[in-house]
């Protein structure tokens, strides 16, 4: 390689000063500053949030795709949207697959009879109409199920015993949902008739916990349901017993032809066409034992009353807001992938990603993931966070299960971590209800979510580009 001249070396840097912005002031001018305080302000007594959160809740309730509860919420959406005075509401359709809950029935059949409380895992298939019966042998991790001798389960009942710790991150669910996703994929490949696990959840309420799971190509599907905690202990207590444990299990789930569900998009829309968009978005189905309040009402919620503020102002942003309600989130994300597919043409364009999936509790820190020489304009948006109690804690945001699809295609995307100490109590339960949400805190999501979409949408240079790709945790 030549050396560059002095000419040459003065012309690189003034290149690279130009592609970056200029970090040595405050990024944002006083004008700026001030309406997103006054923004967050207003956040703060804002209840159009909690008000939607009511309606859907109310109005349409489960929300599994491919159900009719997903039609319901798919129009919900479009006519809340429109009431709202959001521009550009339309559906994009995306196919979805079609899960069929039936109702299941798991008892202890030796050696003291009991019946115990579970729920099928979504994607399990039916039982025989007789049933199974067979004896359990109990691991607590898909690690020491590989660790078992090859025909260890054959022609019996696994169950899976690992216990989700509580924590105020989200990082004891990670440690703990794997079995739910593949415990049945990796028992049926070893022979066994069907799969128990402990719920993955936090509570000691006689009720399962349901989730998704996945089986891979060729692999025989098995019957899999979650035993609530309390039914997983006694299970526990017969194994412990040292004498063989013996149980029963009927399940009439079934799979349909997939079916057509949407992405649900409305605008606030920017005075500059050229400036790009900022998307912000939650996931608008819900599991189809509750009302689907946390998980993810108050994403939904939440989401669209910040959009609403800025799209009260005297002046529009600089950027095009633009909220997406994303489809099928828990069983299979079809409805980001399509969206991330759909849309790729246009990433150079979106400018932050930004979902809300953590229910609506009281935020913890904000994480972004931008070029670190756009750290300082992250930190100056953050410094609107720190009377709210939230916090710059690092650089390392996902964009979680929805918005993360985008941050594959090069798109900056921040995290509001919430406190999940309790989240998990109710998630995919039937008590994840409208009466479980406090006003208050959606109030204070919203407020951080309209700082930080307003910042962006207003900043000029923007934020450059995702500094790498990395896997998003679904929730």
């Amino acid at each position: 390689m030549l050396k560059p001249t002095c000419a040459a070396s003065a012309a690189l840097l003034a290149l690279a000063l130009c592609a970056t912005p200029s970090l040595a002031a405050e990024p944002f001018d006083a004008a700026t500053l001030s309406t997103a305080r006054a923004l967050r302000e207003r956040a703060l007594a804002d209840d159009t949030g909690y008000d939607l959160l009511r309606s859907l809740t109310t109005e349409v309730g489960p929300r599994l795709c491919g159900t009719p509860g997903d039609a319901r919420a798919v129009a919900w959406a479009l006519a809340r949207l429109k009431a709202l005075g959001f521009a550009n509401v339309h559906a994009e359709p995306v196919r979805v697959p079609h899960w069929i809950r039936g109702t299941p029935q798991v008892e202890i059949v030796a050696p003291w009879k009991q019946p115990m409380v579970g729920v099928t895992l979504g994607g399990s298939v039916a039982t025989p109409p007789e049933g199974i019966e067979a004896d359990v042998i109990g691991v607590t991790t898909l690690g020491e199920l590989a660790l078992l001798p090859a025909d260890a389960v054959r022609g019996k009942i696994v169950y899976f015993g690992n216990r989700m710790r509580r924590s105020a991150s989200v990082a004891s669910y990670g440690a703990a949902v794997g079995v739910r996703g593949r415990g049945a994929g990796e028992a049926s490949k070893r022979g066994a008739l069907g799969v128990l696990i402990r719920s993955v959840g936090t509570d000691d309420d006689r009720v399962g916990h349901t989730g998704g799971m996945r089986f891979e190509k060729d692999e025989t599907r098995i019957p899999a349901l979650a035993l609530s905690n309390p039914d997983a202990d006694l299970l526990e207590r017969q194994l412990a017993s040292g004498q063989p444990v013996r149980v029963r299990l009927r399940d009439d789930s079934q799979w349909a032809d997939s079916a057509w569900s949407a992405n649900v998009v409305g605008e606030i829309p920017g005075r500059d066409p050229r400036a790009g968009v900022v998307v912000v978005g939650a996931h608008l189905d819900s599991w189809d034992l509750g009302q689907g309040a946390h998980d993810d009402g108050a994403g939904v919620a939440i989401m669209t009353a910040a959009a609403r503020l800025i799209g009260q102002l005297p002046a529009r942003p600089r950027r095009t807001i633009r909220v997406v309600l994303f489809a099928n989130e828990e069983f299979g994300l079809s409805g980001a992938r399509t969206y991330a597919r759909d849309h790729a043409a246009e990433a150079a364009g979106i400018t932050l990603g930004m979902e809300s999936d953590l229910g609506a509790y009281a935020p913890t820190g904000f994480q972004s993931r931008v070029t670190p020489a756009y750290l300082p304009v992250v930190h100056a948006m953050a410094r609107l966070l720190e009377p709210l109690g939230v916090k710059h804690t690092g650089n390392e945001a996902s964009g979680d299960a929805d918005v993360g699809q985008l941050y594959a295609l090069g798109i900056p995307v921040f995290d509001i971590d919430t406190d999940a100490s309790e989240y998990f109590d109710l998630h995919h339960t039937p008590n994840d209800t409208f009466d479980k949400v406090d006003p208050a805190m959606v109030r204070l999501n919203t407020a951080c979510y309209v700082t930080l979409a307003y910042l962006a949408a207003e900043y000029a240079p923007g934020l450059g580009r995702a500094p790498r790709a990395a896997p998003a945790a679904g929730r």
